[in-house]
């Protein structure tokens, strides 16, 4: 199976990532990839003053970045992250007082809406599990779930390395009725077998549940833009039906995504 797309990728902003947009732009041509989408963090973990507008202005000024660089389509997003078992995201309770440039700020808006309103998508992911350390199996489950019914939400990140217990079916049926993708990723591989066990688990109740998926790379360096070895590994292990894969091409994609927004 080709993989034209890579929508999970980050850039220096994210701190812990290591190459420019244009790098990656450049190591997806390389790749053959058709399409790039770019989704650096949005997250308290990057500052330790999060909840300062002025940190967040690389979101602001994405229009600049051109829609076709080095012939790869190229796509604005964030990896967004889910902070409570409300399924809540990142800045939703956050109202900034000021702009970039310390004028007040005249419209209310949470800093969520600001800096997502301008993005073409987004991920929304478990980083920091605390919150969630003794909450129940259904708790975390309908956290997810209220997580993807988010509008701006298409693809529900790394779901099998969080090591949070959930019931799959009830999450990947509620992705594939609200038309938003589920993630295998490959960055979750060469951690420990208890996370290659459990991706496989979701890949094959996906496949039987006839729920298309998203494979992204989640490079956190341009080398890694791309490349699938351990993704595709685990696809054909289960046979992984090609149809469900919604990104293995740009085409593919898009009319994904035009539906995921259509329907919400």
């Amino acid at each position: 199976m080709e993989l034209r797309t890579d929508l999970h990728t980050h850039t220096l902003y994210s701190r812990h990532a290591y190459s420019t947009i244009e790098e990656n732009v450049r190591a997806g041509r390389e790749q053959g990839l058709e399409l790039l989408g770019t989704t650096d963090h949005f997250s308290s973990m990057l500052y330790s003053d999060y909840m300062d507008n002025k940190h967040y202005q690389y979101f602001y000024n994405m229009n600049c970045w051109p829609r076709e660089w080095y012939g790869v389509k190229l796509l604005r997003g964030c990896e967004v992250d889910i902070v409570d078992l409300e399924g809540n995201l990142f800045g939703h309770d956050i109202n900034p007082a000021k702009g970039i440039i310390d004028k007040n700020i005249n419209e209310a808006d949470s800093l969520f809406g600001r800096v997502t309103r301008r993005l073409d998508y987004l991920i929304a992911s478990v980083h920091m599990t605390d919150f969630a350390a003794k909450a129940s199996k259904s708790r975390i489950t309908d956290m997810y779930i209220k997580a993807l019914s988010n509008s701006r939400v298409i693809i529900l990140g790394h779901i099998g390395r969080t090591g949070l217990d959930f019931d799959i079916d009830s999450v990947v049926t509620a992705a594939r009725d609200m038309h938003k993708l589920i993630e295998i990723n490959e960055h979750s591989f060469g951690w420990d077998d208890s996370i290659y066990d459990r991706c496989k688990q979701i890949l094959v109740r996906c496949a039987e549940l006839n729920v298309p998926i998203c494979v992204s790379t989640d490079a956190h360096i341009s080398y890694d833009v791309g490349r699938f070895d351990n993704c595709h590994k685990l696809l054909e292990s289960v046979d992984f039906p090609q149809e469900l894969v919604a990104n293995r091409n740009a085409k593919s994609f898009f009319c994904y995504m035009s539906r995921s927004l259509e329907k919400d």
